[in-house]
């Protein structure tokens, strides 16, 4: 795959958009494109493939929304765009059906959760723009209530994600339904060997575009550690949330945790929306959409919302449980800190979370201030682990010491059996 060079271009009237989308822009005081937008606007205007690495909140959606809005205008066909869950789907739909319906085109959005008829009511007015999640739109395939036959330009936006969910093979089985002369746009916020496979197999000669490396975090987003026993998790959450008055975020690892967590603090006193998988989509549309207006000050979530969550006014993000994997505490965090402002996010982590923590940081390349909570001085020395730690010199020199030792007493043999290792080695590979 061909690399971009770092050439940067500072107003969307420089990437090759026309007039009349260049108006729509300007009406929604969009003037300055994101780095993502810059790089990707032109090379998809000129109808080649794509394989963009950017992290959500970076505008990927207007990214190839822009691009695919123009050759859609002006070569005529259909787009689709996947994404791995309902949420997202709805937000990328309503975002480009604001580009779009200024200039004739239909949008729509084909996920599961809704029925069925009033999706094909849409799809009967031939939208010029599919929005769809993997699963809705096979059942829709092989209903035969939708083809792809004429689809000109696929994006696929989350890849990543989608492949975590396992939505692989649906994935491959979509392409397949669609020309091989379309256009191809991919996105993913990071790059797995399967993303790339999939990219290699699909794309034809597709530039590549990584505006951050994986890992990146906003550089206006204040991080924090609180290093915190279980039992101090639910009043230092209160104390933070007294201390915030604007939208707050808090991620929790499970769905029971989620309920559990959201009924406490609304009998706190506190406005409270929860989101998980549990949850029917209206309820979860429901959830977000008062969230959103701030009907509801605090939501509660399980990483469903970790990604595409595009509100541009959450003040705060509170990981009350540290993620599985330590990628999500990229996309977790990058919900706060949107549009130019600034944002916090506050990790309560465990003392046995040590690990965790290191994994984190070696990911965003940086470490993490620790502010230890409900620790007395004997507990700390016992329990609680300092945030990379640097050994002192004497500490250094007396482990060294005892290695020699060690090797003495045992004349050499440790040497010996180290070479003898290195030389198996060799011969096995």
């Amino acid at each position: 795959m061909l690399k971009t060079n770092n050439q940067e271009h500072f107003a969307f009237k420089n990437l090759g958009i026309s007039p009349a989308i260049l108006s729509i822009l300007k009406k929604m005081g969009l003037e300055t494109p994101t780095p993502i937008q810059s790089k990707s606007i032109p090379v998809a205007i000129s109808g080649q493939d794509l394989f963009g690495v950017a992290q959500t909140g970076t505008g990927k959606t207007f990214a190839f929304g822009i691009p695919t809005i123009q050759r859609l205008k002006e070569k005529g066909g259909r787009a689709l765009v996947m994404l791995p869950t309902r949420e997202l789907a709805n937000q990328v739909e309503e975002n480009l059906k604001k580009l779009g319906q200024g200039l004739g085109l239909r949008t729509i959005s084909i996920i599961g959760g809704e029925a069925f008829n009033k999706q094909l009511f849409g799809l009967r007015r031939s939208p010029h723009i599919i929005v769809a999640t993997p699963g809705r739109l096979l059942d829709h395939v092989k209903r035969r209530t939708i083809k792809l036959d004429d689809i000109s330009v696929l994006i696929l936006d989350e890849a990543d994600m989608m492949f975590d969910m396992g939505f692989a093979p649906q994935i491959e089985e979509i392409i397949k339904l669609t020309p091989k002369s379309r256009q191809t746009l991919l996105f993913s916020a990071t790059m797995p060997a399967a993303i790339i496979k999939l990219a290699e197999k699909y794309l034809k000669s597709p530039l590549q575009i990584q505006v951050a490396p994986t890992g990146t975090t906003a550089e206006l987003i204040d991080q924090e550690i609180y290093l915190i026993k279980s039992e101090d998790k639910l009043n230092t959450l209160e104390k933070i949330l007294n201390d915030y008055k604007n939208l707050v975020l808090i991620f929790v690892r499970t769905r029971h945790g989620v309920s559990n967590l959201t009924e406490k603090l609304n009998l706190r006193g506190h406005q409270v929306s929860e989101i998980h998988s549990n949850l029917s989509f209206n309820q979860r549309k429901t959830s977000l959409a008062n969230f959103k207006n701030g009907i509801k000050r605090i939501l509660v979530a399980t990483d469903v919302a970790a990604r595409g969550l595009d509100i541009n006014d959450i003040q705060l993000v509170v990981n009350y449980d540290l993620p599985d994997n330590s990628d999500d505490y990229v996309h977790r965090i990058g919900r706060t800190a949107r549009a130019g402002k600034g944002g916090k996010a506050i990790s309560f982590s465990l003392p046995h979370q040590r690990r965790d923590i290191q994994k984190i940081e070696r990911l965003i390349k940086k470490n993490l201030p620790i502010i230890k909570i409900g620790f007395n001085r004997g507990e700390m020395e016992k329990n609680v682990y300092i945030n990379s730690p640097k050994k002192s010199q004497a500490s250094r020199q007396n482990k060294n010491q005892n290695r020699k030792f060690i090797n003495t007493r045992r004349g050499g043999r440790s040497s010996q059996k180290s070479k003898n290792r290195n030389n198996s080695s060799r011969f096995k590979r």
